[in-house]
């Protein structure tokens, strides 16, 4: 019997032979002081609707043009569109700006063998929201999650000269995936982060972890094998080559140093190298001690309130794709509103945003999308969450600004989601007991009160509230607080009101500039009197897109800016959080 040269058109299980295996947390490669060979620019990119290139399997054709073919083919790598790496596809081109599928992103690099650096490693900073990973015609792994980094092995896969590399790319918002397929920001699509090959040793750092303990610091070391042997450890101006013993490619010791502690005021970072046989990792890394006593957060001992606000990774142009340019104007304005806290929603941003952090002396909430309705039940998804969970603590491990694991947003109290939930907090304080675990929660708008059992499970508890807004009567704020205090260190993660830059009115006109800035007055008058509350973070920074809103003043915008989209024009409520903060808010 021939093969049926039209199977693929009704095969519908031809994402399996790609499903497996996963790049998950345990495969990331700490790239500190490492050489990177970037992959950025231009690469070949074909967009992929209805899944052919999964189903004719287009990574599995080395010919490269028609006069190899010998029968029609329907991809041409060399007729193929070029796009920009990083980028969004939706930000590319106008075409492609509500595209939701998958896409084929492609080019060559040229690789010779090398017995010193055996090993290559791909790393890709992001791609939204799933990739697989092809190399010279073979399927090498998949990764799920929008915005954690993956690594994969190329290395049995190279060839000692030119190489072709595919990634496919899938957008498509899924009932199953984390986030699912209704939230609140845009959908873009690509590969919006950096993309390194890292040349690596047989045997090399998979991870290496300092932080500050009750009895020192400790420092982790983490091995690519199950080797044995030793690890020099160098602390700059602390610790001069230690021998830190290495058995079955894992090492751990707490050593009684006492670091001059990191604090906002006096962000103190020490340069730190890691080296086994050839193979060499250096950071800089703060130490700080984090814990809650009742009520009160406390950094290094010292009771700590937080004076926030929430950040979106977006820009009009650019969607999620960002540069240094950007998180430096993100945190100049944070530092003139008066903040010293910043809410990073809903997802993990860039990791050179905590470096910056570290460097600034800005503290952070961290999160996973977690966010609205979940398919809580399916064990697939609880699987994809802790991964992203896990991938974004190994990443961020040595950022003293990182203070906050979120672990999600605003899900209804159901059993399932619970019991989810619990298993995402308790695996962020098995994985990193240095750093105090939350959620922003719900109200129960009937009695006004916290009543979400997921709070017992947190060290610190996030609510969102928009009284003022949402909640037209102002007075259910004063209710809410009085009723709430849960014996915890309380975060009001999210308030505010939309507006629309330059439109003014009454205090009472909805979208006004006064009408934001009446909201914001009242809900500073209202929440300083409540002591319990520990951190005030209000919703957001800047403008962001959301094709959810659709109001005349909206337009696919969320307003609730204190800056306009274009990331310059302040509002009239941004000056009122900076006097409340203690600045000007002027530049």
């Amino acid at each position: 019997m021939t093969e049926d040269p039209f199977a693929h058109l009704h095969d519908e299980g031809y994402e399996a032979a790609t499903a497996t295996p996963l790049a998950t947390a345990g495969d990331l490669v700490a790239i500190g002081g490492r050489r990177r060979i970037s992959l950025d620019g231009e690469w070949s990119f074909t967009p992929d609707l209805f899944d052919e290139g999964l189903r004719q399997r287009w990574y599995a054709d080395d010919a490269t043009g028609p006069e190899h073919w010998t029968v029609p083919r329907d991809r041409d790598p060399d007729g193929a569109d070029t796009i920009p790496v990083p980028a969004c596809w939706t930000c590319v081109r106008p075409e492609w700006r509500y595209f939701e599928g998958a896409a084929w992103y492609q080019r060559a690099f040229e690789w010779q063998i090398d017995a010193a650096v055996p090993r290559l490693m791909l790393r890709v900073g992001a791609a939204n929201y799933a990739a697989r990973v092809f190399l010279n015609g073979q399927f090498l792994a998949a990764h799920r999650g929008a915005s954690t980094p993956f690594c994969v092995e190329l290395t049995r896969s190279l060839r000692p000269s030119q190489n072709q590399l595919l990634i496919q790319v899938d957008n498509r918002r899924r009932p199953e995936r984390v986030p699912m397929h209704h939230f609140d920001w845009f959908n873009d699509g690509g590969i919006y982060r950096e993309v390194d090959l890292l040349p690596l040793p047989q045997t090399f750092i998979r991870q290496f972890k300092a932080a500050l303990v009750t009895e020192g610091v400790e420092l982790q070391i983490a091995m690519s094998d199950p080797v044995d042997g030793v690890a020099m450890v160098r602390i700059d101006g602390l610790l001069e080559a230690y021998k830190l013993p290495v058995e079955a490619g894992t090492g751990r010791v707490v050593l009684p140093l006492a670091p001059e502690r990191w604090t906002p005021d006096r962000p103190r970072l020490y340069d730190v190298e890691a080296r086994f046989g050839e193979d060499m990792v250096r950071d800089r890394i703060g130490f700080r001690t984090l814990r809650t006593d009742g009520e009160r957060i406390l950094l290094n001992d010292q009771p700590l309130q937080l004076r926030g606000i929430c950040v979106h990774e977006d820009d009009i142009v650019t969607g999620r794709m960002t540069n240094d340019a950007d998180l430096r104007r993100r945190f100049a304005h944070a530092r003139e509103l008066g903040c010293n806290f910043l809410r990073l929603a809903h997802y993990p941003h860039h990791e050179r945003a905590a470096e910056l952090a570290d460097e600034l002396g800005i503290m952070l909430w961290a999160e996973i999308p977690v966010y609205w309705a979940i398919d809580f039940a399916n064990p697939s998804t609880y699987a994809d969450a802790e991964n992203q969970l896990l991938e974004m603590i190994t990443r961020d491990a040595n950022r003293a600004s990182v203070i906050l694991w979120g672990v999600g947003n605003e899900n209804a109290d159901t059993d399932a989601r619970y019991h989810f939930m619990q298993r995402l907090a308790r695996a962020a304080r098995a994985t990193d007991p240095t750093r105090l675990v939350t959620a922003a929660c719900l109200i129960n708008r009937t009695n006004f009160r916290i009543e979400d059992r997921l709070a017992a499970e947190l060290d610190v508890v996030g609510l969102n509230e928009y009284f003022g807004w949402y909640e037209p009567d102002m007075a259910g704020l004063e209710r809410l607080l009085c009723n709430s205090a849960p014996g915890k260190p309380v975060i009001i993660a999210e308030t505010g009101a939309d507006a629309v830059a330059g439109m003014h009115g009454d205090p009472t006109m909805l979208f006004s500039e006064e009408k934001q800035a009446a909201v914001y007055r009242e809900q500073i008058a209202i929440i300083s009197k409540h002591s319990y509350v520990a951190g005030f973070c209000p919703w957001l920074l800047y403008d962001f897109r959301s094709e959810r809103r659709q109001t005349r003043f909206q337009r696919g915008i969320n307003r609730k800016g204190l800056i306009a989209e274009d990331k310059t024009t302040k509002k009239l409520a941004f000056a009122i959080l900076a006097a409340h903060y203690g600045t000007s808010g002027t530049s």
